[in-house]
């Protein structure tokens, strides 16, 4: 979900940047993507009208340095951003929000992704047993064994890289990793290691 910047906000928001340091275009939509955790990223032609509109009222100034353009606030600009500081604290407020709805989505997926491994490992211990009692032993059990070793590293290895990818890219973005998210992961894994091995041992 994005956040919807109302009327004015995003133009506020670009003082706001600017106030910390001077920035070309470019660096600015990095800004803002950072600082949403991925959930918004403007375009050149939302970004640059505006910083034209800034310019025009004397809020921000304009140098060429190389190929880039380099966009710095004024003294004008710096006392309108104290004077909305209040409005900038409801602004900032928004896009915590806008970042914490990611975090939840990751911990949700995270939950999601450990139900469905622990459903497969019971659901396939079930299986187990149940052939154990009713087929003649294989002919060649270590074959199978060796056969099963295989495709438990595939799911455990598919499992690692899906949710290597959705945190690096949820960190990549800007986002923050909450140390209570990694806590559930590490206990989820636990309980299915426990689980595992008292399938083993039945």
């Amino acid at each position: 979900m994005s956040p919807v910047f109302s009327h004015g906000d995003l133009r506020l928001y670009l003082l706001r940047l600017l106030d910390e340091e001077p920035r070309h275009g470019y660096d600015l939509i990095q800004a803002l993507t950072d600082r949403t955790g991925g959930t918004y990223t403007p375009s050149a032609g939302t970004i640059y009208p505006r910083l034209a509109k800034l310019e025009d009222e004397g809020l921000v100034t304009k140098t060429v340095d190389g190929r880039k353009t380099v966009y710095a606030i004024t003294d004008t600009g710096r006392a309108e951003v104290a004077a909305r500081a209040n409005d900038l604290e409801d602004i900032e407020s928004g896009l915590a929000d806008s970042v914490r709805l990611i975090a939840d989505g990751v911990r949700a997926s995270v939950k999601e992704a450990m139900r469905s491994l622990n459903a497969d490992l019971a659901a396939a211990a079930r299986m187990e047993r149940e052939q154990a009692k009713t087929a003649p032993p294989a002919p060649d059990s270590r074959g199978e064994s060796r056969q099963q070793l295989q495709r438990l590293d595939a799911v455990v290895n598919e499992f690692r890289g899906r949710v290597r990818a959705e945190t690096r890219t949820f960190v990549a973005r800007g986002g923050v990793l909450d140390s209570a998210v990694v806590d559930q992961l590490a206990a989820a894994l636990d309980a299915a290691g426990r689980d595992i091995t008292r399938a083993l041992h039945r």
